[in-house]
């Protein structure tokens, strides 16, 4: 017997619909490519993005045909989003921090069609459109005042370029389980791995991203997704916003401290995301100047573990709740959040950080377990590392163009994490399971290093690397960023550590250099660490 409900598509441009329904005068404010503030609404934008998919059609873009965006988060980049998924078509987020030959493989793998980029990105682009041989055309998210003078292929500025249709149109209906869009994993080995959205893991995750104990979006609030639209669909937050009716602050290429600051103080933003680089830059900006934050109530800080010291700092001294979240490209992203259940809702200071340094628990759509190498369940006691395997509704099944079975009997997708579940569901991560510390037949967790090592006032950034030991199979390296103009010594450093880990937990050694290498959604690239430092050889290394 089946249910007599109406089957209603969840389909990516019904969210815009409804916003610009019941939330239509709801303002977007975006830090434009080309300098000034640009506010619009999402009746506006609706308006736009009908005339954005009129356009594709026109240019002959079908469903399922790929088009790339490299751009900032934006209100054009926004209206882009909804014009290609409203005919059916896929937006493929390319990462300009990516390496060329990266951004050219991608593209080329892709297939993508039409390419949108921000007047930032032209310059890459046209070092690199030899190789991009799909791309039938360029558009220019910029009017023709700012359009450059470029080699691009048939480039056109893309407000003349939605100029030339009437914005009559409706937007095309087919199977929500077709692709919506694309992200490819940064992999740190190998070319990049494409990730498909459908329409209802889209819908979907973002119903889900939007609950009160997971992102807690909601039309009271202003919020400025910082992470961007091509970090994996911007944590949801460019379809879980206009689906709560949320106004959005969006903040174009300026990630800076003072910039940052200056859309949530004028925006008077009350939710923000992004990784833990931005809130460094942001709270230095608001140390060296003594600001304050009176209008931001909650951030997620997610991508790569929270220091505990960053933490502290927003709640204890700017009154910002933290909500620490875990996810990945495959999940789309969003795995846990760090909400307090009731059996933790009353703790407070050292205790309730010790709960909130965990990556969270997973809401709806989302089920998490730990194994051993051998797939055996591990027992979830805060205590017993494992596997972190998933699945849900937006968890990815298979990679693009790849048939490699990437699923468990039970249908899990091996996360590349370890790490330990409370009875409570708190996930902690203790590392990647390739970047996890084997010392003596024991695991060392080098990300509760890192997060001590950064609680240290010195300390700008940090890093911890196994490192070869003829006795102990690996020993800990501490790699160290200082602050600018700070200096420090190894026992300084290692005294930071002392009554806060197990003796055996700590360094060997530690070294200071002037920065350290990341992936390009900003995570530490530990496998450029561990080829610099890989005939290293500890001063206290006799076998």
């Amino acid at each position: 017997m089946l249910g007599l409900m109406q089957d209603w598509q969840l389909l990516c441009h019904r969210i815009l619909d409804h916003a610009a329904t019941q939330h239509g005068g709801r303002q977007i404010v975006s830090r434009s490519v080309e300098g000034p503030f640009h506010t619009t609404n999402y009746a506006e934008l609706r308006v736009r993005a009908l005339r954005v998919a009129q356009r594709l059609e026109r240019s002959g873009i079908k469903l399922g045909d790929r088009v790339a965006t490299l751009a900032w988060n934006t209100w054009r980049h926004l209206e882009a989003w909804y014009g290609i998924m409203g005919i059916g078509a896929v937006y493929h987020t390319v990462n300009p921090r990516l390496f060329p030959d990266q951004i050219a493989w991608i593209v080329n793998h892709a297939e993508d069609r039409v390419m949108m980029v921000d007047l930032t990105f032209v310059p890459i682009l046209e070092k690199l459109a030899d190789r991009l041989k799909p791309i039938e055309q360029y558009v220019v998210l910029t009017d023709a005042e700012h359009m450059p003078a470029t080699t691009l292929k048939n480039a056109v500025p893309y407000e003349e370029w939605i100029a030339e249709v009437d914005g009559d149109f409706a937007w095309k209906e087919f199977d929500e389980n077709t692709a919506a869009g694309m992200c490819y994993t940064s992999g740190t080995t190998g070319h990049p791995k494409g990730v498909v959205y459908s329409h209802r893991s889209n819908v979907l995750h973002s119903l889900m991203a939007g609950q009160p104990d997971a992102m807690d979006v909601g039309a009271r609030d202003v919020v400025m997704p910082v992470v961007p639209m091509f970090h994996a669909n911007c944590w949801g937050l460019a379809l879980t916003s206009p689906m709560a009716g949320a106004t959005m602050a969006m903040p174009g290429g300026k990630l800076d401290g003072a910039s940052i600051y200056e859309m949530l103080d004028n925006c008077r933003v009350s939710f923000t995301a992004a990784v833990p680089t931005v809130w460094l830059m942001l709270l230095a900006h608001l140390e060296a100047n003594n600001l304050k934050l009176p209008h931001l109530k909650k951030v997620v800080i997610g991508g790569s573990a929270c220091p505990r010291a960053m933490a502290q700092k927003f709640q204890d001294v700017y009154g910002v709740e933290v909500i620490h979240a875990w996810g990945m490209t495959e999940m789309s992203p969003l795995g846990t959040l760090g909400s307090l259940k009731p059996e933790y809702a009353g703790l407070k200071g050292e205790s309730r950080l010790d709960v909130q340094q965990k990556q969270g628990h997973s809401p709806f759509c989302v089920e998490m377990k730990i194994t051993d190498d051998a797939g055996n369940p591990m027992p979830w006691d805060g205590k017993t590392f494992g596997r972190l395997k998933v699945r849900g509704p937006a968890v990815a099944r298979r990679y693009f163009k790849d048939d490699a079975e990437i699923l468990d009997a039970e249908g899990f997708f091996d996360t590349g994490d370890v790490g330990t579940i409370d009875r409570y569901g708190y996930l902690n991560i203790t590392d990647r399971s390739k970047d996890v510390i084997k010392s003596g037949g024991e695991w060392i967790s080098s990300i509760e290093l890192e997060n001590l090592a950064i609680g240290h006032p010195k300390v700008a950034e940090a890093a911890v690397i196994g490192v070869r030991h003829p006795k102990w199979d690996e020993r800990p390296l501490l790699v160290i960023v200082l602050k600018e103009g700070q200096s420090a010594s190894k026992d300084e450093l290692l005294a930071f550590f002392r009554g806060k880990v197990a003796n055996w937990w700590l360094p060997d050694d530690v070294v200071f250099v002037r920065e350290i290498p990341h992936t390009a959604t900003g995570k530490i690239l530990k496998t450029v660490l561990r080829d610099q430092f890989k005939d290293y050889a500890f001063p206290t290394a006799a076998a």
